[in-house]
């Protein structure tokens, strides 16, 4: 089946239980290929909660795919990853409470719940680790387009509270209108003017800021999930 197809029949089989439940048991190949891309290991039905969870995370993306924004086993090998991502999270999360507990009420007879705990945490944390690398290694692929580096994406972080606050200013200026969004990640620049003329932020600051707040903006914007991390809070509010 072509993808148009593909895309056709999610679109028309969106409240059909039964039609849902014939392309999950179609496609379960594919659903295992992408939990086994994120997870980084061979994985079972019935045995392993990772398919599980890739499973409702397909059925998820039949109901949620809109034909117009794109094929739709990108768009559902995207919400899989995005739902294994935050049950890695959670799981580290629980990990972390475990091992606390045990430490707290340690005797000999526990000794065994505590390697299963923090082999349950390392595993956790190898797996961020490397879609974290992973993340990474796409990101810098994609801001070679827009001419930046991570070299000056570093040197050109704000130093200081002040100037921080008017790249998180500038960021959110931007993100909060899509005419200027679309014009950014079309043009690959900033429309200085009209920034200036918004926030009130001398030209100078917003020509420096340049290369940085693009690349912000392509974090924000694009499929970067734990990159996210490193950002300001206030940047992503």
């Amino acid at each position: 089946m072509n993808d148009n197809s593909l895309n056709e029949r999610v679109q028309r089989i969106k409240t059909s239980t039964i039609e849902i439940n014939e392309l999950v048991e179609e496609y379960k190949p594919f659903i295992a290929s992408c939990a086994e891309k994120i997870t980084g290991r061979f994985v079972r039905y019935g045995e392993d909660d990772e398919l599980s969870i890739a499973l409702l995370a397909f059925v998820e993306a039949i109901k949620a795919f809109d034909i117009s924004k794109g094929n739709f086993l990108a768009f559902a090998q995207n919400v899989i990853k995005r739902r294994l991502i935050d049950y890695f999270r959670k799981e580290n999360k629980h990990s972390k409470i475990i091992s606390i507990n045990i430490y707290d009420n340690y005797d000999e007879e526990k000794e065994q719940d505590l390697s299963s705990s923090e082999a349950l945490d390392k595993y956790s944390q190898d797996n961020i680790s490397e879609y974290r690398r992973l993340e990474l290694q796409e990101l810098k692929k994609e801001l070679a387009l827009w001419d930046i580096s991570f070299l000056e994406l570093t040197n050109a972080s704000p130093k200081s509270d002040k100037t921080r606050k008017s790249y998180n200013d500038i960021i959110q200026n931007i993100m909060g209108n899509p005419d200027m969004l679309d014009h950014v990640k079309k043009k690959k620049l900033l429309p200085i003017a009209e920034i200036e003329k918004n926030t009130k932020i001398p030209r100078k600051t917003i020509e420096r800021s340049r290369k940085y707040i693009l690349a912000v903006i392509v974090i924000l914007t694009g499929d970067y999930q734990y990159v996210k991390d490193y950002l300001n809070p206030e940047v992503i509010k």
